[in-house]
């Protein structure tokens, strides 16, 4: 299972922002060859990211790449660059249908194979960016073993609808539908949803906390982020706090006390909790760990030269 509370995209073609999201605590960083990079810049960006995958990957970060939509007819050259040792996966630009995921996963197998790779080390996390995605999301989520999450991407997808992210209303109700349906869908899938990125001003705190609150409570595991800014309270909104984390522990062992004295509930601080508060706080209780190790390998990760970015410039 992948902590992935925090995903930051990085331009694929900005050699100041990829060596700079070595250093920051973002649990993923997505190297993006997609909207951020001009047409004419895709070959550079190709070389650029591959080049740094090795060096992002040191930071303790798990390390993504988004590759333009299967639609472009770049998928393909993009994935013979840059699948190579340290990539832990792909975003696939605009997934749409169960189809494109396994047409993905073939493509990848073979940019595996060549690379000398495993087979099925690659994983994917599909990025839902229109209505025909949305109403798709459960097979998109459960097309593939190699679907570690699922993404929503608003900004298309509110333009399918024939409106502007700049018209959304402060309450955001025209996303809830979307928003559930990929929750709802990737949960059912077994693996987790990806929020959308903030759409408001980078200065709007209050407006971000908001938002990802709304995610978290509508089931998200975690949020697609566009600035280093937005990294702490994300992880911050997607942890259990330290009392919550306490308390499950406490839970988990009152519980299994329980268990071994043949009882299916039992009376803990003035309340009844069953195998369903176990299961809850068992889950904080493994998340919690699954952070703490995340953050221990960041520290120990270090500092990282700027050759292991791009060695072929620094021989």
């Amino acid at each position: 299972m992948m902590v992935l509370r925090s995903m930051l995209f990085v331009p694929g073609n900005s050699m100041r922002m990829i060596t700079k999201a070595v250093t920051l605590p973002a649990d993923a960083i997505i190297l993006d060859l997609e909207d951020a990079v001009p047409l004419p810049d895709k070959e550079t960006a190709r070389i650029m990211v591959r080049d740094s995958i090795k060096g992002v990957k040191s930071g303790g970060a798990y390390v993504f790449v988004r590759v333009n939509a299967l639609t472009t007819n770049l998928t393909a050259e993009d994935l013979q660059s840059i699948v190579v040792e340290s990539l832990d996966g792909i975003m696939l630009a605009k997934a749409e249908t169960k189809s494109d995921i396994e047409e993905l996963d073939k493509m990848i197998g073979e940019a595996e194979e060549a690379s000398g790779l495993e087979s099925g080390a690659i994983k994917i996390i599909p990025l839902i960016e229109s209505t025909r995605g949305v109403v798709n999301a459960y097979e998109i989520a459960s097309a593939s073993k190699r679907v570690v999450a699922v993404a929503f991407g608003a900004g298309d997808y509110y333009r399918d609808l024939g409106r502007s992210v700049a018209s959304l209303s402060q309450e955001q109700t025209e996303l809830l539908y979307a928003r559930s349906q990929i929750a709802n869908s990737s949960v059912a899938a077994g693996v987790p949803a990806i929020d959308t990125v903030f759409f408001g001003l980078l200065t709007d705190r209050e407006g971000f906390v908001k938002e990802t609150t709304l995610a978290f409570q509508l089931g998200f595991k975690g949020k697609l982020l566009v600035h280093p800014t937005q990294i702490e309270p994300v992880n911050k909104v997607f942890s259990p706090s330290s009392d919550e984390v306490k308390y499950a522990n406490r839970v988990v062992k009152a519980f299994e006390a329980a268990q071994a004295k043949g009882l299916g509930a039992v009376s803990f601080e003035g309340k009844m909790i069953d195998e369903m508060n176990y299961k809850q706080a068992k889950d904080v209780v493994n998340f919690a760990e699954l952070v703490s190790k995340k953050e221990e390998m960041r520290r120990e990760a270090g500092s990282v030269s700027f050759s292991h970015f791009f060695p072929s410039a620094c021989r």
